[in-house]
This record gives structure tokens, sequence and C-alpha cells, in this order.
């Protein structure tokens, strides 16, 4: 099964020509599954711009995933519901808004074949598991539960082969050991020290990166 994940949203730029804003989003296209779009950044203008010039259009984005209601990662919903109305918006049990096209997720559950909802954890943020034949690639947002907690929440889908996300003031780097990529982005303070730990499974982020696997 192809995995491919385009940054559209960070506190960087890989690509020239696209703009950085505090916040993250990335689409998450998988081969015969609906387009996912992984949060929406902090300003709906930023992110439908860096959409266009990524070529991605809005209307292509069949739900989005939303892994916990701050403003740096729900931004951009109501600009998304403007041109596409009823979006399926997946949200965390706590997510604050209302609205007949949203799904709330309290436990872990597969919202598609091979993809699920690791369900809130700490009563706060939810991660994106995708199955792919490497294994497991697991999307979060900020890592507030704690990304042991994450990855222990995956592991009940199989082996976790990829992190890709914001992991805030994450230090407990021998979690990592196990995995073969990591992307650190958005709120991540101590990318530098995890890229100097694991060069090979580093990715660097960045709006407008692509990851495929």
């Amino acid at each position: 099964m192809i995995m491919k994940i385009t940054l559209i949203y960070d506190n960087e730029v890989y690509r020239k020509g696209l703009r950085s804003d505090w916040g993250f989003s990335c689409l998450v296209e998988v081969e015969d599954r609906p387009r996912i779009l992984f949060d929406t950044g902090a300003n709906g203008g930023t992110l439908l711009d860096n959409m266009k010039k990524l070529d991605i259009k809005p209307e292509s984005i069949d739900e989005v995933f939303i892994s916990h209601d701050h403003w740096d990662h729900v931004g951009g919903v109501p600009d998304l519901l403007k041109v596409k109305p009823d979006l399926k918006i997946y949200v965390p049990e706590s997510y604050g808004s209302k609205g007949n096209n949203i799904v709330r997720i309290k436990e872990s559950i597969e919202i598609h074949e091979n993809m699920w909802s690791t369900g809130e954890l700490s009563g706060i943020e939810q991660s994106l598991v995708v199955k792919t034949e490497r294994g497991l690639v697991v999307i979060d947002g900020c890592s507030h539960p704690g990304v042991g907690n994450i990855l222990r929440a995956a592991s009940q889908f199989g082996r976790v082969y990829a992190l890709i996300g914001g992991l805030h003031g994450f230090r407990e780097f021998d979690l990592l050991k196990d995995l073969e990529l990591v992307c650190p982005c958005h709120c991540t303070q101590h990318i530098s020290e995890i890229k100097r730990l694991y060069p090979d499974k580093y990715v660097e982020g960045g709006v407008g990166r692509i990851i495929e696997l």
C-alpha cells in the first residue's frame, strides 16, 4: 500500500516559495483510501495559499483529522468549510466546536481499512496511524500525551515504523531507537539532538517536504 505525506503547514519551509508559520498540517494520501488532511495549521489563508502552490485543491480533500483543539492546528477549518461545507472532520472527544460533519472520537477506532485513530489520549489529543508494507506510520500533532504513550497506543495495531509530527519538549530519545524513520516538525524543541542521535532515521520537515513510503 503506497503512502504519501505532504507537509503543508509547518514552522519552517523546506521548499522555496512556500509560507512558514507556527502550526502544523499535512496531506495524507494512501492508495485506495480517502485523502485526509491532518490538522489545518493556524491560519486558513496561509493553509490555502500553500495548498495552491503545492497543487493541492481543497475540493480534493475527502476528510480532515484534527489531532487536538489548539489554535495552531484548527485555524484553517473555517476556510476549508467555506470551500467544502460537507467535509467530514474527525476530532478528539474534547474538541469544542459542534457541527453535523464532526465525528467525535474517544477510544481507538479504525476509520478506514488499515487506518486508525489512537483515540483521545490524556484527554487532549489523538494521533493517526496508517499500516504500510514497512510497518505503521504514526502522525501526531504536538505529542501532548507523551511520545511513549502515543507509540504504545499505536503498537496495538502492529510494529511502528515511522513517526511524523510535532514532539514538543520530547527528550526520551531511546523511544526512537526501534523506529526506522523520524520526521520531527512544528513544535519539536530538540530537533538537532534527534538528528545527531539518529542521522539514518532523521528526515527533515518543513512546508513542501514530501515523504513517500
